[in-house]
Formats: structure tokens, sequence, C-alpha cells
């Protein structure tokens, strides 16, 4: 844990564990985000979510409605990543001033993300090529140029990723019910539908 520690402190990219899939960090600054957009091979288009320790971490970078609270904690942790409004516009590759954001449920990245603050969570795997599970081998497949990448050692579950929501204050609304899906997980939507409806 250590070196990692040290090396995502020094502005590298690292693989972590968390209870889906292993994942792809860095310090989301410019060039921390440079690094890990040539790893991953990934269209800069396509932006990356944010992993927190806790909520509190989340807020120095988005508004966390008391709503939002609540659904964190009637889902399993980690289960969900919630696309919320950031305080002032990022980088685009984390989504400008629309930004994901997941709480981590691994123990091993709670203690990570405790020590270093937020990473990106992005899956460790090039674009396009399916993700493996343990994270010493995600990090082996992404070193390229004989730069080995750090890992904090751990295998995943793997199956679905986490089920991501566009909170509805991102989707240009004032009603809960607009609220969106954008991409089924591990809670599948229609269970997100039901709990968005019984708040209304």
């Amino acid at each position: 844990m250590q070196d990692a520690i040290q090396r995502v402190l020094d502005g590298n990219c690292i693989v972590y564990p968390t209870t889906t899939q292993p994942a792809l960090g860095c310090i989301p600054t410019p060039e921390g985000l440079d690094k890990l957009y040539a790893m991953k091979e990934r269209d800069r288009s396509m932006p990356v979510s944010i992993g927190v320790a806790n909520l509190e971490q989340a807020e120095d970078l988005v508004e966390v409605p008391e709503l939002v609270r609540v659904l964190l904690d009637d889902f399993p942790r980690g289960s969900l990543t919630v696309l919320l409004k950031a305080h002032e516009t990022l980088d685009s590759r984390l989504g400008g001033d629309r930004v994901a954001i997941r709480v981590v449920a691994h123990p091993e990245a709670i203690s990570l993300l405790s020590t270093v603050g937020p990473l990106t969570a992005t899956s460790a795997n090039h674009s396009g090529v399916a993700p493996v599970d343990d994270c010493e081998e995600a990090a082996r497949s992404l070193s390229s140029s004989g730069e080995e990448i750090a890992f904090v050692e751990g295998v995943c579950p793997g199956g679905s990723p986490s089920t991501l929501i566009a909170w509805y204050s991102v989707c240009g609304s004032t009603q809960l019910s607009d609220t969106e899906v954008l991409r089924e997980g591990v809670v599948p939507s229609e269970e997100v539908r039901l709990w968005l409806r019984r708040q209304i």
C-alpha cells in the first residue's frame, strides 16, 4: 500500500481494488488525467468518475443534496455512482459541471482514499478491452514502455459495474422524478426507479 500511496502522491496512476472491478486511480489534476487517458487509450470526450472515501470528501468537489445521502444509505455502499453538480467547472475529462461520484466500499480503497484524497475510479483496462479481476494483473496489462504501475493488492468480485445515476439537478430539472439511470449495473434500474417513486 505504501508504495502505491507514494506513487499516486507523486502524480502517477495506480490500480486499486473496489467491490466490483479494479480501478485506475490518479489525483484528478490535468497532468494526472493526461497520464490516465494515455494509459487507457481512452477518448478524451468520455469523462471518468471520482472515487471518495466518504461524502465529506465529495463535498469539496460537488453539491451533495440531503436526499443523495439517503439514496446512498439505502443501497449497498459502492453500488451506485451519482452524477452531481460541481461547485465550479472542472476539467472536461471529469465531466466539467457534472461530476460522477462513487463512495468506495472496499476496505483497501477506503484506507487509500482516506490517506490520499479523491482519486479517479475508472476501470483499470484499455478502452474496449474486458477488465480483469486481479489488481496486479490489471496493473501489468496497463504497463507500457517499461514503466511499472503500482497497485494495491486485491482480487475484485468482478461482474457488473456500479449503477450510474444522473441526479435531477444535473438534468436541468427541479423534479426528483427526472433523475435518470444512465448505466444499469449491480443495482437494477427498476430498483432505483422504485426508490425514487417512494420519495415523491
